[in-house]
């Protein structure tokens, strides 16, 4: 019950946040919902829809009906999306929904709209790399407007919820991947099916660099005899910052200073001709870090999307 409540008056919070934002806040938000809803139908119509490609999602359900319903494929994202933005509304409230149901209408028409120019290219590599570019770049684009496209983006949005430490690019790949394989059954075309996993592959790929960066760093943990000047160099030249952790060797039983130490990866090399220069024997461990928050990297109050 108390947790019932908990998400409850989240809910309500972020409501009434919504309303407190500035109206030059909220254009500027529907500015770049509309134009990544333009990007997003330009994917759809111009890109996988005429070449047979399905890559995933509502929409890729809504290219597999439209060859044998005669509806459109524009129509049918609309209407298959009815149920999940009933669904959003009780889960995310009015604030998010609103803006969902807009870029949803919005993708909607344009997809029809734009389908009168037909391909824009035949080659169906060329179609499924341009398509799974250009929808993901819209669907970051919405994600950090404090939207979704609609459709399995609101069942992402709702998984990230319970599943934080999947990357949003991961959930959507598992799930496209499903209808891909039901696309190729459906088409009977292996190449199409294939061409769209190409698509849903660049999908997760670059919706993890829209949404999250390419600053990835690397983690340092440095362990010598002159850890007081290795630190003075990384402080002073390159004015990252670093942790001392007190160690004990287990076979000298010597005390020692271990370094810790974040850099972003074009700044590693620098720290390791530091290390190198002071102390050659040093015992350096290396690895990645996919995520820093704090001074110089993210902010921890950044809303994870």
């Amino acid at each position: 019950m108390k947790q019932k409540r908990k998400r409850k008056s989240r809910r309500i919070k972020k409501n009434k946040n919504f309303f407190k934002k500035s109206k030059t806040d909220q254009v500027k938000k529907y500015i770049i919902i509309t134009a990544a809803s333009f990007l997003y139908a330009a994917s759809v119509s111009l890109f996988t829809d005429p070449n047979d490609m399905a890559p995933g999602g509502v929409t890729g359900i809504s290219i597999v009906l439209s060859r044998v319903l005669p509806v459109s494929t524009g129509t049918l994202i609309l209407l298959l999306n009815i149920p999940i933005l009933v669904y959003a509304l009780w889960k995310f409230g009015p604030g998010f929904t609103a803006s969902t149901i807009y870029a949803t209408a919005l993708i909607s028409a344009f997809t029809n709209m734009l389908s009168v120019f037909g391909a824009a290219t035949h080659d169906r590599l060329l179609a499924a790399l341009a398509g799974g570019v250009l929808a993901a770049v819209s669907i970051g684009m919405t994600f950090k407007a404090g939207a979704t496209t609609g459709g399995m983006d609101i069942v992402v949005k709702a998984l990230r919820l319970r599943l934080p430490h999947l990357k949003t690019g991961n959930l959507f790949f598992l799930m496209d991947a499903i209808v891909v394989t039901l696309s190729g059954i459906v088409f009977r075309d292996v190449d199409a099916a294939l061409y769209a996993a190409i698509s849903v592959g660049c999908v997760s790929f670059t919706l993890d660099v829209v949404l999250y960066g390419r600053d990835e760093a690397k983690l340092l943990y440095i362990i010598s005899g002159r850890s007081g000047e290795i630190t003075d160099r990384i402080l002073k030249e390159l004015r990252i910052g670093t942790t001392l952790i007190s160690g004990r060797g287990a076979y000298s039983g010597n005390e020692k200073q271990v370094i810790l130490c974040a850099v972003k990866k074009p700044v590693y090399p620098r720290v390791e001709k530091i290390v190198r220069e002071e102390d050659a024997d040093s015992f350096m461990i290396i690895t990645s870090a996919s995520e820093i928050f704090g001074e110089g990297y993210k902010s921890y109050f950044t809303e994870r999307i």
